[in-house]
């Protein structure tokens, strides 16, 4: 499930990308698969990492008349607000789901733009304000507990704020609309939500969706994005002078 669209960035042959709390690799192992991409992904967490590099293995043994000769993944765990790379040295950089869980995001904000390349591009994406807004309000639970989220952004203010530290926003859309409605039926029936028989069967609507792509739901999504979009996606460029 890719929340970031590399047709808007442009990944290009020698392209060195960061994944900036990369989680569990769907941006850094898809980066990868970019003929020519230098793949780095970097999270706090050691347990995901793990996760990451097993399926980065199992993709890798499933498509190995795919795998790119010239790309490099590698892995790194790290803060966000110190990241162990030198000035300008990236040319996108990559941040999902990530700002809504760092009390102080403005200084990975910073960080982000001086490890990228003057001209290079930034992708944040968050959760969207209102659907957000209604899992806060369907459930405390939700957002209380740790690693959790912290704020629920307004697009607006968080494209202010990156345009601030020295970038140009040039382009954003919506994602994953179809699961807004799982994550408020999670808030919902939150103290059973395992045993709730809605939640079961919303998440193997889910997994079908995800595995199969089925042209209807793909189709639905597209035109429900805009209206409920779970995550809103922000693409800026580093200006000329870094």
């Amino acid at each position: 499930m890719q929340t970031v669209d590399f047709e808007r960035v442009g990944l290009n042959a020698g392209d060195l990308v960061l994944d900036l709390g990369c989680g569990e690799g769907r941006h850094v192992i898809s980066a990868y698969f970019t003929d020519g991409v230098q793949s780095v992904g970097v999270d706090l967490c050691h347990a995901d990492l793990l996760t990451t590099r097993e399926k980065f293995s199992e993709l890798c043994q499933a498509e190995q008349a795919q795998i790119p000769s010239n790309s490099r993944f590698l892995l790194a765990q790290s803060n966000a607000l110190k990241l162990p790379f030198a000035d300008h040295c990236f040319d996108k950089v990559i941040c999902s789901e990530v700002l809504e869980h760092i009390d102080d995001y403005e200084s990975v904000i910073v960080e982000i733009e001086r490890v990228l390349k003057p001209g290079g591009e930034f992708v944040a994406s968050v959760p969207r304000f209102w659907p957000e807004w209604l899992c806060w309000a369907l459930s405390d639970e939700y957002h209380a507990n740790e690693g959790g989220h912290l704020r629920i952004f307004k697009a607006a203010d968080l494209r202010s704020r990156i345009e601030r530290a020295g970038f140009r926003f040039f382009s954003r859309h919506w994602a994953h609309a179809l699961h807004s409605p799982y994550w408020w039926l999670q808030c919902l029936f939150w103290n059973n939500k395992e045993n709730s028989v809605l939640v079961r069967a919303y998440q193997r609507f889910l997994e079908w969706d995800i595995i199969d792509k089925p042209w209807l739901t793909r189709a639905l999504e597209t035109v429900l994005n805009p209206v409920m979009g779970k995550s809103v996606v922000l693409y800026f460029r580093k200006g000329d002078t870094g």
